[in-house]
């Protein structure tokens, strides 16, 4: 319950799906969390969430992937709580599922900013701070930015993107004791993977599933245990490495996850009491 004693953190896109998950993961751990989000997002549900279990929150409500904004996030972090030990790079959008022919500049655009501008903008201004504190980042990256993803090809770039940077980022900052890694998560039980919720269709959610070792949809919680151990001391030894959490996606050929017996496929329970899950953007903001 104390891997994050006495760290700060802040968590972009901090309150939906994996990011909420990891946002009280990390106050249940111990650690002072910002919860960081766009104001269409239940930020400060999540914070009273929080913070009625007895975890220390507050939220910052705005959009990183602005200049004025990453700075006033920071900030807000600094001035509260004096420090930053570690930064989750999460902010990101799924906005639409088509093929490269069809997918919209629009929604290009837009997530462009919304998966690289924003990490890039949060990562250039917590640096100072992370050196004061040896801290680290750890970022969101994708099993699509290491295969590729058909029917969301830019998507995948940004993960790519991601997984490069935060390589680079490791090695430039390792003089200041600053640690930098990425999560590599298959399909999670969020909004984005549900045809309910996202531009995914029937056929494709099925071939996604199949196409899991494991048979099924990591949770939410599985993911942030993996940005627990990241972030915590025990990670003390690793930087520059792509986490991969997905399942076997990345290692399996065929439609494995078919042969894998109902019993099997069931989710673990965890612990978190998660309210927001299903309400990852998947849309244009």
């Amino acid at each position: 319950m104390d891997r994050l004693k006495d760290k700060v953190a802040i968590v972009t896109g901090g309150a939906t799906g994996i990011g909420e998950a990891i946002a009280k993961k990390f106050a249940r751990e111990g650690a002072r969390v910002v919860v960081a989000g766009m104001e269409q997002d239940p930020v400060n549900e999540v914070v009273d969430e929080i913070n009625k279990k007895g975890g220390n929150a507050i939220a910052f409500t705005g959009d990183v992937a602005d200049e004025a904004g990453a700075q006033e996030c920071i900030k807000l972090c600094t001035k509260t709580w004096d420090k930053l030990d570690i930064l989750i790079n999460n902010a990101g959008i799924f906005p639409e599922v088509t093929t490269i022919d069809q997918y919209s500049i629009e929604a290009y655009d837009n997530m462009i900013r919304n998966n690289l501008r924003s990490a890039f903008l949060m990562t250039k201004f917590a640096v100072p701070e992370l050196t004061k504190t040896q801290g680290c980042i750890v970022s969101a990256g994708s099993e699509a930015g290491k295969l590729g993803i058909a029917q969301n090809t830019p998507y995948g770039g940004t993960k790519g993107f991601m997984h490069a940077f935060m390589k680079g980022v490791a090695v430039e900052q390792a003089k200041n004791g600053i640690r930098a890694n990425c999560v590599c998560p298959g399909p999670i039980d969020t909004a984005w993977t549900h045809k309910e919720t996202s531009g995914m269709d029937e056929q494709m959610v099925k071939m996604m599933l199949e196409a899991t070792p494991l048979g099924r949809r990591g949770t939410p919680e599985e993911i942030a245990n993996v940005y627990l151990f990241l972030a915590s001391d025990e990670a003390s030894y690793v930087t520059g490495a792509l986490f991969s959490a997905d399942g076997g996606i990345t290692v399996a050929k065929g439609s494995v996850g078919s042969q894998v017996p109902d019993e099997l496929k069931k989710q673990p329970k965890g612990e978190l009491e998660l309210e927001h899950e299903m309400e990852g953007a998947t849309e244009m903001r």
